[in-house]
């Protein structure tokens, strides 16, 4: 196991021009909501005492992982800790409702009972209910931030109806900031562009395999003084050890050739500098100025440890442009 970890290891970020700062590591907590598989609730709970220990202080979760029960636990565990002394995300756009034809089992990834399922709403009703029913199953009065989940085939009325309803909660000092969580770039960047969002959540489009976020968000947040929260750095597992292993999953599905390939090239360059291909995988997101937070998904306190201890790796700026004379990554990653 690795060694201890201090508050020392989490370096705090500003938000665009609001007043909050995130540590650079963020637990995401949608493992917790038994994500592909079921978690214990001790396990749980120990993941979150060890991220608190190791000084994380930015916690996201959303009322679709495990319908609730990533909110619930993280929610209980939080009751413990000073509200002043944390910054808390959660996100809006799925109702949870009664299932009138429940199967047993949650259909969308997580291993929880289907008593409720996920209704899309981006209405202003659907916003204030969504989020009146955070508050009560996390147990607490307010939230920091508030995402906009995975708005893609909801544009008009994510524009028109939910984010000027949460531009009107940040203007009356209900929430700190507001923006939106999604798995690609080109939406977020109209986001920061065309709307009052302050920060957008991108999962894996900022990553050593994948920069396309250098295409849109990235410039879009740098250009409009926004930021960036980057989740997804591993892209679901390839970049997650020291070496691309038989099994890796890319995207959730079986990593393609190529990528694996391209993954354990990056792997040999880190070795050379003194790294490992997970370490840079959360160093490489800070390579762009508009990068607030890295923020991982961790099930269990080893995993909370493991991964703030490659937090507190030193990475080599030379590493990024021998990356770059390589071709590895794009000639356009600064660093």
């Amino acid at each position: 196991m690795a060694g201890p970890v201090t508050e020392h290891a989490v370096r705090r970020r500003t938000i665009g021009t609001t007043l909050l700062r995130l540590t650079g590591l963020g637990f995401g907590a949608s493992v917790i909501g038994n994500l592909h598989r079921a978690t214990t609730a001790g396990d749980a709970a120990g993941a979150l005492e060890a991220a608190w220990s190791a000084g994380i202080r930015y916690f996201d979760t959303a009322p679709h992982y495990g319908l609730g029960l990533s909110e619930m636990r993280l929610g209980a565990f939080l009751a413990t800790r000073p509200r002043d002394g944390y910054v808390l995300s959660s996100k809006v756009g799925r109702l949870l409702v009664p299932n009138e034809r429940p199967r047993g089992v949650d259909g969308e990834g997580f291993v929880v009972r289907d008593d409720l399922r996920r209704q899309w709403d981006f209405s202003r009703d659907g916003i204030l209910r969504s989020l009146e029913e955070t508050l009560r199953r996390m147990r607490t009065d307010r939230l920091d931030i508030v995402y906009l989940h995975d708005p893609d085939a909801h544009w008009r009325q994510a524009v028109e109806e939910a984010m000027p309803a949460l531009a009107d909660l940040r203007d009356q000092g209900v929430v700190g900031a507001v923006g939106a969580g999604m798995n690609q770039s080109a939406m977020p960047a109209r986001f920061l562009r065309e709307t009052p969002a302050d920060v957008v959540m991108v999962a894996g489009r900022y990553t050593l395999l994948d920069q396309s976020a250098l295409d849109d968000v990235l410039p879009a947040a740098e250009e409009r003084g926004k930021s960036v929260v980057a989740a997804g750095v591993f892209n679901s597992g390839l970049l997650a050890r020291e070496r691309p292993g038989p099994g890796a999953t890319y995207d959730y599905r079986e990593a393609p050739a190529d990528l694996v390939a391209r993954a354990t090239a990056i792997a040999d360059v880190c070795e050379r500098y003194g790294t490992t291909l997970p370490a840079a995988a959360i160093a490489f997101p800070f390579t762009h100025p508009a990068v607030v937070n890295v923020t991982l998904g961790m099930r269990t306190a080893r995993q909370v440890i493991r991964n703030t201890d490659l937090h507190r790796q030193h990475v080599p700026e030379e590493l990024w442009k021998e990356l770059r004379a390589q071709g590895l990554i794009r000639p356009d990653v600064p660093g």
